[in-house]
């Protein structure tokens, strides 16, 4: 869940600033001097600093005439009020027949009406093109999304004269047309929560919370509300409707068709109380699973309002539920009980450690923590969200391990997977990017040029997986999420540009022969052209280092969305040559681990702490660093 007022540092500014840019000069950090890595300054968001300024609209002037009718009625559009005063710039059948909640177009900048002919005392009709350049789209499910490319549209509108000589707007389009900086003013972002679908092929049991690996944790499935009109009755009508579109094939809601939300209040206890209408709230489990997903939608509106909930449908009958009683299926409840520590591969003896913040930390037990056998230098490793076993990829690419960390005097175990090196071979062309997901599922990619393939390691055995839409592209890269239904993909084209995208995992098969598969893909942050590191940061968003063409290399944080964090920006990463975040899910600052990265120039790794990059111990020569997962 996004915390926007518990981290000890603001989040990072995202790429997808077109549409949510900031608006204000603000907060900066920077790396240590030496090594190259620099101060730069962002500008800080401000949309959520002035709540208390409310927008009314103005009523149609007598006599106005339709280019002033239309610039009225788009001002109405972003007030503070439900469309009764936008409805009053239409014909009396136009007020009912439009639908301001089919979706919102967001422009680029005010749209300049254009219209074919001066518009006289004789005329009785008249029509106007609003053109405009979208650069993002809400549907209406209130999900967001990126157009596939820049879309330049003419929006039709036809204003009547009516008895008594004043003109008003007989047809528009549904749907409501806001630039970005009215959109960003009015509009913030929240997460909504279902359950992940199960996965039929499996019924393990993991270390996160006891929870079975197709248990009813919740995942994230960010929206765009309106600030100031009832946000939590809005909140809570958006998660009973149900999932946006592309996440709805791997999560399901606990909802039954027909629930609908009567209405939300807040006590001064923080228990928030929702009447629901069309369902009998009668089973106990039922009711408490609808609760979670409440309760936490509700908790996402930020400002502590929301510490419990009671949902009662018409009869009174219903449930209560706390914070604690929904921790154990709550987001990022996967993440695991290692979710909060650091691991680091130290260079000269490729031993792994578990660090403490200045102490070069403790080796593992088992055989990573030994020096290998002949110096033979380890890749890649990953950690699992249990800290209970490890993968690790060989020196030369072409094996992967899966490894207990445990007291053993044992050496390395028989790889998992070995895959055959080919003449003339190049260092990518091997495995890579071990992850592992909360359910104890293994994935990694093979890049070699003649058999590139997704893989998931499931115990001993080795599954492909296909990804569907690639359309000429490569995975170099992967990151799953703990929840094991979305998996961040770094895709490279023929020109070599490595871009961000996410991907659905669908889970199928059986418990002899589970399968999965790759599907959905959409880009996030369509500006960066070369990605260098991706880790998820909470269950949702990504910690992006990467660049737009011709800029600097900076580090960003993505919703799942692909929209930009709606929090403070941190600083840019040039001079990074990767960087890391935990999708811990404490519920303090205290408690979020804090970012890493390392110093291109010098090999050195930082750890932002205040919002300021101090150096893990310098006595600490990591060849790499990393959290579970």
């Amino acid at each position: 869940m996004r915390r926007t007022t518990s981290r000890t540092e603001p989040r990072l500014a995202a790429v997808a600033g077109t549409v949510l840019g900031a608006l204000l000069a603000g907060g900066c950090a920077a790396m240590p001097d030496s090594g190259g890595i620099g101060k730069v300054e962002l500008s800080q968001g401000s949309a959520d600093k002035n709540l208390q300024v409310r927008v009314f609209p103005l009523e149609p002037a007598k006599g106005a005439k339709p280019d002033e009718l239309l610039s009225g009625f788009l001002d109405a559009l972003t007030a503070d009020e439900s469309y009764e005063t936008a409805r009053k710039y239409l014909t009396d059948d136009a007020a009912a027949h439009w639908d301001p909640e089919a979706g919102i177009q967001v422009l680029s900048s005010n749209p300049t009406p254009k219209t074919n002919q001066t518009v006289t005392d004789a005329d009785t009709s008249v029509s106007v093109q609003v053109p405009g350049n979208i650069v993002a789209e809400v549907d209406e499910k209130h999900a967001y999304t990126y157009p596939d490319g820049q879309r330049d549209v003419s929006l039709p509108f036809t204003f009547v004269r009516e008895k008594g000589g004043e003109w008003r707007i007989a047809k528009l389009p549904d749907g409501l047309i806001i630039n970005q900086t009215n959109f960003r003013n009015s509009y913030r972002q929240v997460d909504r929560f279902f359950y992940a679908a199960k996965d039929p092929s499996s019924a393990r049991t993991t270390a996160a919370g006891a929870a079975s690996a197709g248990a009813d944790v919740l995942v994230a499935d960010p929206i765009y509300l309106r600030r100031r009109i009832d946000p939590l009755t809005a909140a809570a009508r958006a998660v009973v409707a149900g999932p946006s579109d592309w996440l709805s094939p791997v999560v399901r809601s606990a909802f039954p068709a027909g629930a609908v939300v009567d209405r939300v209040g807040v006590d001064e206890g923080r228990t928030a109380h929702v009447v629901l209408d069309g369902v009998d709230l009668g089973p106990a489990i039922a009711c408490r699973q609808m609760a979670t997903q409440l309760l936490y939608t509700l908790a996402d509106q930020g400002k502590g309002q929301v510490d419990r909930i009671e949902l009662k449908d018409p009869r009174g009958t219903g449930c209560q539920l706390g914070r604690g009683e929904a921790s154990a299926t709550g987001p990022g409840a996967l993440a695991g009980v290692a979710a909060d520590k650091q691991y680091f591969q130290r260079a000269e003896d490729g031993v792994l450690t578990e660090a403490g913040a200045d102490t070069n930390g403790s080796p593992v037990r088992g055989p990573l923590g030994r020096p290998q056998p002949n110096k033979q230098p380890l890749g890649p490793i990953a950690v699992a969200r249990d800290g209970e076993h490890a993968a690790a990829i060989s020196g030369n690419g072409h094996q992967l391990y899966s490894v207990a960390l445990a007291d053993s005097g044992q050496a390395m175990p028989e790889p998992v997977l070995t895959t055959q090196p080919r003449q003339g071979d190049k260092a990518e062309d091997a495995l890579a990017s071990p992850s592992w997901d909360g359910r104890g599922d293994l994935w990694v990619v093979d890049r070699d040029p003649l058999n590139r393939r997704v893989l998931m390691v499931r115990g001993n055995k080795v599954y492909p997986v296909p990804v569907e839409g690639l359309d000429g592209r490569s995975v170099q890269d992967l990151k799953i999420s703990s929840d094991g239904v979305r998996i961040a993909l770094v895709l490279k084209d023929a020109t070599g540009a490595r871009s961000l995208w996410l991907g659905l995992v669908l889970h199928g098969g059986t418990k002899d022969s589970p399968g999965a598969q790759i599907a959905g893909l959409r880009r996030v942050a369509p500006l960066l052209t070369e990605v260098a590191s991706v880790s998820w940061a909470e269950s949702d968003q990504l910690l992006v280092l990467g660049k737009e063409n011709g800029r600097l290399q900076q580090l960003h944080y993505i919703s799942t969305d692909g929209s930009q964090s709606s929090d403070a920006p941190l600083q840019g990463g040039e001079g990074m040559s990767s960087a890391m975040a935990s999708e811990f899910s404490g519920e303090t600052a205290t408690q979020v681990p804090p970012v890493l990265a390392r110093q291109a120039s010098d090999g050195k790794i930082y750890r932002l702490v205040n919002s300021q990059w101090r150096e893990v111990n310098p006595s600490l020569h990591a060849a790499a660093f990393f959290y579970p997962g």
